[in-house]
């Protein structure tokens, strides 16, 4: 092996754990932001919090997956709410496990289950 073939073992290795490390911060926050009652979840609530209110937004969680790809209507909702987000200077992370965010912020058992495409921390 060369020291670039390990350096390059070790670069990923790395970015790998930053990435579980950033998994789970964003899985406490948004823990935290439930039980202190600051998160909407939801396309359409969130549109109404960042509507009324954009400067209460800490930051936006969009997620999406294969089987929503072809769902134009939320392409359509994702888009404009990144522009606003944009206009408003609230950033936006991006997930792809929508069904690991329904876990974490689920519903109760009395309750439908929740549109988790969107979510906003405030």
């Amino acid at each position: 092996m060369t020291f670039e073939e390990l350096s390059g073992q070790d670069n990923v290795a790395a970015t790998g754990d930053r990435m579980q490390s950033a998994g789970t911060a964003l899985e406490e926050l948004l823990v935290s932001a439930k039980k202190q009652d600051c998160l909407t979840v939801g396309v359409y609530e969130s549109a109404q919090v960042m509507n009324v209110d954009p400067d209460s937004v800490a930051f936006c969680v969009l997620a999406t997956d294969e089987e929503y790809e072809c769902d134009i209507a939320l392409q359509i909702h994702f888009t404009l709410i990144q522009a606003f987000c944009f206009d408003n200077d609230i950033n936006i992370v991006r997930v792809n496990d929508i069904e690991r965010l329904a876990d974490i912020v689920g519903s109760n058992q009395d309750e439908e289950p929740k549109d988790v495409h969107c979510m906003l921390v405030r």
